[in-house]
């Protein structure tokens, strides 16, 4: 009887760590996913806020997270820099993500 209350003790452990390395996984992808819908969004909006590409930066970030998966929650246009926050939802809770992008800045 001591045996298999250890077994299942045992079992019970290694379920219950299996199920947190999974979450624990997931949320790092679905994190990395953000970060990657962030970047693009980013660039996309820098691009057409110097002309590069017509239309609105934030609705050119928006359109970009949107194929990612992803909803811009922050977008801010200074000059031809812009900044933008992404977020995807993750059960209850969401991934979220931010990118800058435009020209370089002089100096070091």
């Amino acid at each position: 009887m001591a045996g298999s209350a250890t077994t299942i003790g045992v079992v019970a452990v290694t379920a219950t760590l299996a199920v947190g390395f999974l979450a624990a996984g997931g949320a790092a992808a679905t994190a990395a996913r953000a970060a990657g819908a962030a970047d693009a969004a980013a660039l996309a909006a820098a691009d057409t806020a110097s002309g590069l590409i017509p239309g609105e930066p934030c609705s050119r970030a928006a359109e970009v997270a949107s194929r990612a998966g992803a909803t811009v929650s922050a977008c801010r246009v200074d000059g031809l820099i812009v900044t933008v926050e992404v977020s995807i939802g993750v059960g209850p809770l969401d991934a979220r993500a931010r990118a800058r992008a435009g020209p370089p800045q002089d100096g070091p």
